[in-house]
């Protein structure tokens, strides 16, 4: 014959078990993911619609680029693996408010590892100087990026022309 008998502390060790389970899998079903699947911005004809996921190449990357009307080198200058700080300094905060005015926060991606694609854009308008596109990926989703001139007194700005 078997017999086993719960104590009163073995019982309050399973119901937290199982209160901690079920908080959890309510955290994963409900807490959003930093997924961006598109964004629309309005534009002179109305709005337009941007899609930053399912970004794998540095085709994929062309392609991105391409819907705001830039044209760049299919071949990148650089592809890199870069940490996103953990604290952000005045350079950095004001590099995030470029973001922010794209639709994107680099926030949430701090202390992260993501991929900078440098592309050469070959289209860049009243503008005789190199302009470079950079584009941050992170799990196959553009988190963030800008369009510069390579000067020392250039210029920084969104995707958008």
């Amino acid at each position: 014959m078997f017999i086993y008998s719960l104590r009163a502390s073995t019982i309050k060790l399973v119901g937290v078990i199982c209160v901690a389970l079920t908080v959890l899998i309510t955290l994963i079903a409900f807490v959003p993911t930093y997924a961006i699947s598109s964004q629309t911005s309005a534009g002179v004809d109305g709005e337009v619609s941007y899609n930053y996921d399912k970004i794998k190449t540095a085709e994929d990357v062309v392609d991105f680029l391409t819907q705001f009307g830039w044209t760049v080198n299919a071949a990148p200058v650089e592809v890199k693996t870069v940490t996103v700080p953990a604290e952000f300094d005045k350079v950095f905060s004001a590099y995030n408010e470029i973001q922010k005015e794209q639709g994107l926060d680099l926030k949430k991606f701090k202390n992260k590892e993501v991929t900078r694609y440098t592309f050469s854009v070959e289209n860049y308008p009243d503008y005789d100087g190199t302009v470079y596109a950079n584009v941050l990926v992170y799990r196959n989703r553009v988190i963030g990026g800008d369009i510069c001139s390579a000067d020392v007194k250039g210029f920084v700005h969104g995707f958008e022309k």
